[in-house]
């Protein structure tokens, strides 16, 4: 915005709601961080059912000045799809036994169709990512662009 604009520093900062010292200077990784990142994922592979407090529990003894919150913000990254995978594991491949490709892939399309709109999320608010996807849509006034869409792939 600064060379684009013509603007000042000061008046770009002030529009997008930057202090100028973040402006000024590239954020940098501690060496800590990055070793309690490499600790915290090394973790969470080895086991991929623990959260981030667990996580924090057991790294407190190594890390005695790290907190659970520090723990999240560098394991939330991580952690989504480690969710997804332990789920998709626990839900659908651990109950099913696939004696054929094609029976595999009907039951993990019948268990993803429970999962993106029957089953809840957590982080959706306790409703299915399809029902937070549609009211996101109507918050945002996206409906009747989706509601075309919809119909033309009908």
């Amino acid at each position: 915005m600064v060379s684009e604009h013509r603007m000042s520093e000061r008046h770009a900062c002030a529009l997008v709601g930057l202090s100028r010292d973040t402006y000024r200077h590239e954020g940098q990784t501690s060496a800590l961080n990055m070793e309690l990142r490499e600790q915290i994922v090394q973790t969470a592979h080895a086991r991929r059912r623990w959260g981030y407090r667990m996580i924090h529990d057991v790294l407190r003894s190594q890390y005695p000045s790290i907190n659970h919150k520090r723990v999240y913000r560098i394991y939330t990254a991580e952690a989504y799809i480690e969710s997804f995978n332990g789920t998709f594991r626990d839900e659908c491949l651990d109950e099913n036994w696939f004696e054929s490709l094609e029976q595999a892939r009907l039951a993990i399309a019948t268990w993803r169709v429970d999962y993106n709109e029957i089953r809840p999320h957590s982080s959706c608010g306790r409703v299915p990512p399809a029902t937070f996807a549609a009211l996101n849509r109507q918050l945002t006034g996206d409906s009747m662009q989706h509601s075309k869409i919809d119909k033309a792939i009908s």
